[in-house]
């Protein structure tokens, strides 16, 4: 498969996966392990091609970051709160990322680690779906200051792959009180300086490893997954209402089971 065949396949995977609760990141080690996708450069490649998924909340919801840039500015309470706790919420990864990038990135070229959490998580949010019930939070505004920091520091066991971004901090916020739309889209706006500080990290980081030919590959994946994601953010807010998050948990273990076995037979 040539180079720009797997830049559009893994972006168009990142696109689908990154607020879905089942672990873009594993997803693109996994199909990188089966196209052959797995030179030094691939780390920096799989991790930057996520801001192209994260770029589509700001599209998807530019009236609210709108709103809260116009309402910071005339430091009004609702839109001071918002800034407040995606900051919280944020600062966690921010610390621990930069202090653990080499275990982080020894990870994301070890498959059999996304398998096993694909298939442990997917347990864990059947769990969590039978017993969380009650709601105090019904906006991301309401949230207290301890339950934002709270939901940063649960983000940060996404950074072992498999894990799950989105799906570690929605049922971290589902599990401190969160009403279960507002997790998700507390989820999504936490990615956005998450993501960007993580792309721009690793591509500083890596940037002896990559050539133009990489950086080509990066621009193509994370167009694609930018177009791919934005359709995506809009459907899963209402898949969540409908079903809830039991329909992924099943998924990630298939997944992860499959993966195992095939891992196993190569």
């Amino acid at each position: 498969m040539s180079d720009w065949m797997v830049a559009v396949l893994l972006g168009i995977i990142e696109g689908l996966t990154e607020f879905l609760p089942v672990s873009s990141t594993g997803h693109l080690i996994l199909a990188g392990e089966l196209v052959g996708f797995t030179d030094k450069s691939s780390v920096a490649f799989k991790i930057a091609i996520q801001l192209g998924a994260i770029l589509a909340v700001i599209l998807v919801y530019w009236q609210r970051f709108w709103a809260v840039g116009v309402g910071l500015l005339k430091m009004e309470a609702g839109p001071v709160a918002f800034t407040r706790n995606i900051l919280l919420g944020f600062a966690p990864a921010l610390v621990i990322g930069v202090l653990a990038y080499d275990a982080i990135r020894a990870a994301m070229q070890t498959p059999q680690i996304v398998a096993i959490a694909l298939i442990v998580g997917g347990f864990i949010i059947l769990i969590l779906e039978r017993v969380v019930k009650t709601v105090r939070f019904n906006a991301v505004e309401e949230i207290p200051l301890g339950t934002s920091l709270s939901i940063g520091l649960v983000q940060c066991t996404a950074m072992l792959p498999g894990v799950s971004r989105s799906g570690a901090t929605i049922m971290g916020g589902l599990m401190m009180g969160v009403e279960r739309k507002t997790a998700a889209e507390f989820s999504f706006f936490l990615a956005v300086p998450t993501m960007m500080a993580a792309t721009v990290y690793a591509l500083w980081k890596d940037r002896a490893l990559l050539n133009s030919d990489d950086m080509g590959m990066i621009a193509i994946g994370f167009i694609m997954a930018f177009l791919v994601a934005v359709v995506v953010v809009k459907a899963f807010v209402a898949v969540v209402g409908k079903y809830g998050f039991a329909p992924f948990a099943y998924y990630r273990i298939i997944v992860g089971s499959a993966a195992l076995i095939w891992l196993s037979l190569r």
